[in-house]
């Protein structure tokens, strides 16, 4: 399989909604939608990594779908917005790395 790019990710995420998806809901929708999505990581992760076990009745869910199906609706958001996420994520790294270059490396927290 090729690799996947963000800009090619939303071409795909474009053309499913399209076809099969009908189209997208609003904006505001997705947004409660990705926060629904991001509250089932977040149990998730309060499961395997934190001090909460899981539910028998609740299905075992993994890591992968529940970071890919976060990622989904951020790409429809930003698909719905015209952002380029791609373009958007070069951007904030640049953003990053000019403010945080010494921040990180002399955080005493952060040292092994």
């Amino acid at each position: 399989m090729d690799e996947l790019t963000l800009k090619g990710a939303q071409k795909i995420v474009e053309e499913w909604i399209q076809t099969i998806g009908v189209r997208y809901f609003s904006e505001l929708t997705n947004l409660a939608v990705l926060m629904e999505e991001v509250g089932e990581l977040a149990r998730l992760f309060a499961r395997r990594f934190g001090d909460q076990c899981g539910k028998a009745s609740e299905p075992d869910a993994t890591l992968d779908e529940e970071l890919a199906d976060v990622l989904f609706v951020l790409i429809c958001l930003a698909n719905q917005t015209g952002v380029d996420l791609e373009a958007a994520l070069r951007r904030s790294l640049d953003k990053k790395t000019h403010r945080d270059s010494e921040r990180h490396r002399d955080n005493p927290k952060l040292r092994s």
